[in-house]
């Protein structure tokens, strides 16, 4: 099978360096790690979770690996050695540094280099989301990062609103499908909401 030219450039566009620094709240691991964003997760194979605080808010998380979103779109993590379901035709990998085992075919492959940061650029957001979208109408997608949380919830938040969706529903679905800390790095969920006007829901009174 040949492959897609679009995607191919992708590829070639975006395994570049990103910004390093990160926002006043991170939390990294101890140890030397190329991804100044990453964040400690202690995963229990046996059930197939991850559980761990997120860098931006400190919010707690107890998820699964993977998460089902919308139809053909799965969010997740990764963690080396897992082995990829085998009813994902294409993957979006946000996460170099770590990948699934495949033991099947897959349509497409895309991989590239994002942080978790708050200065983290957009420029190629769209272009990501849209492939997403077009790999949906063949086949399910993972789209994943670390945890799948922020990177992830990112690109597939902004691809349920290329679909159709305000910023404020892709949100909401994603925090009710996946976990409530999606998108809790505060410039990810900005950008999302500031492209079709939505703010940020005021507090009661």
């Amino acid at each position: 099978m040949s492959a897609d030219p679009r995607r191919s450039a992708l590829v070639d566009a975006r395994v570049t360096d990103a910004p390093q620094s990160t926002g006043p709240d991170a939390v990294v691991a101890d140890a030397p790690h190329p991804d100044p964003t990453r964040i400690d997760i202690a995963v229990d194979p046996t059930r197939q979770r991850m559980v761990g605080v997120t860098a931006h808010g400190l919010h707690e998380f107890d998820v699964p690996f993977v998460s089902e979103i919308a139809d053909n779109l799965w969010l997740g993590g990764c963690e080396d050695g897992l082995v990829l379901p085998d009813f994902i035709d294409h993957v979006v990998s946000l996460y170099p540094w770590e990948s699934y085992e495949v033991r099947h075919r897959l349509r497409s492959r895309t991989e590239v280099r994002m942080l978790d940061s708050v200065d983290q650029g957009f420029e190629q957001v769209d272009e990501l989301a849209a492939w997403v979208n077009e790999c949906r109408t063949t086949g399910p997608v993972l789209v994943h990062c670390q945890a799948g949380l922020n990177r992830s919830s990112l690109v597939a938040a902004r691809a349920l609103m290329l679909a159709g969706s305000t910023a404020d529903d892709a949100i909401a679905t994603l925090r009710q499908r996946r976990s409530p800390a999606c998108l809790c790095n505060p410039s990810f969920e900005g950008w999302l909401r500031a492209l079709d006007g939505d703010r940020p829901p005021t507090a009661a009174s």
